[in-house]
């Protein structure tokens, strides 16, 4: 098929450029590189500057494409809540005018990368797909909200979609072709690298007194190469079956803040610096998704999402990059 993958030069898209390539896929990287790298691109696949937001430009890539990968959305929760306007108009009034290009053009395929910020706050765990759609974050909403549109794209304009929702992206490709950072990363994995690197003084572990094993908060970390592999699955899916659906891709099972900071202790060979300090209004303790929906449908099952892996993936990024001395 060919592909096109907005925001294929951001750290998820490339990863999850690469596997198409791999697969045998003609595939174009459309990507404004505001917040990608143009290094991430892929050997084998096309570049194409530009933005979503372009009717004109966004037709003109999309033109010839059997499918879409959508991966151009700002991902920031507390961002979202304090600039929705901002999100507004990237992840509502420019995915929809990408999507319409798309469908215009002929686009039969649509992997849209939603998020597990749809749920809000758990009810029970792990996640499953029914579980209640109810967003905290402004963030959350804006996904949920393309969610509904592709559905009711399938039903009136028999465009398919399948919708992949995760938590945490982690990780890097296990072969070190992809080592572009992340820009001012807020998620846990690059503070932690960054503290066991000494480009900040320590990580903040926001409470220690929870409901886990090691009194510090859950949360589900994906490798980033089992997340590519999901959208290359979900393809082949949507082209063999011809159906439309949601699934969450989850482990069943979530780290520890301290699990991930003993990770990064243990492979550096010396302690990170971290302080324990006091909880974060609205965190709750736990947070993970079920995957079981991901396997039976796809065959999807997660084999790089162990934490010695996501950190150690990450550590070799970090040392590529010459920040580790």
């Amino acid at each position: 098929m060919k592909i096109t993958v907005a925001g294929g030069a951001g750290y998820i898209g490339s990863h999850v450029a690469r596997r198409l390539v791999e697969a045998g896929h003609q595939v174009v990287v459309f990507d404004n590189l505001s917040t990608g790298n143009r290094s991430s691109v892929p050997p084998g696949a096309a570049f194409v500057h530009g933005d979503v937001s372009d009717p004109l430009a966004s037709r003109k890539v999309l033109a010839g494409s059997d499918a879409l990968v959508y991966l151009a959305a700002w991902k920031a929760a507390g961002e979202s809540m304090t600039d929705p306007v901002k999100y507004s108009r990237n992840n509502l009034q420019a995915t929809l005018s990408f999507l319409d290009a798309a469908q215009e053009v002929g686009v039969k395929f649509v992997v849209f990368s939603s998020s597990a910020a749809v749920f809000g706050e758990p009810k029970y765990l792990p996640i499953d797909e029914d579980h209640p759609k109810d967003p905290t974050n402004y963030y959350g909403f804006t996904k949920l909200e393309i969610e509904r549109v592709l559905a009711w794209y399938d039903r009136l304009l028999g465009m398919r979609s399948a919708c992949l929702r995760y938590f945490n992206a982690a990780g890097y490709d296990p072969q070190g072709r992809i080592t572009g950072l992340e820009r001012n990363p807020a998620n846990l994995i690059p503070v932690v690298m960054e503290a066991a690197c000494g480009v900040r003084e320590k990580v903040q572990v926001f409470g220690n007194d929870y409901d886990t094993h090691d009194g510090t908060g859950v949360r589900d970390y994906i490798h980033v190469t089992d997340l590519a592999e999901a959208h290359l699955m979900a393809l082949q899916y949507l082209e063999t079956q011809g159906k439309s659906f949601v699934v969450n891709l989850g482990t069943g099972k979530g780290l520890s803040v301290l699990d991930v900071v003993n990770s990064a202790s243990k492979l550096i060979g010396r302690p990170v610096p971290h302080q324990i300090v006091g909880r974060r209004e609205g965190d709750p303790a736990a947070l993970w998704a079920s995957g079981e929906k991901a396997k039976e449908l796809l065959g999807w099952v997660p084999r790089h999402s162990d934490v010695d892996t996501i950190v150690s993936t990450t550590w070799a990024a970090y040392k590529a990059n010459g920040l580790v001395k």
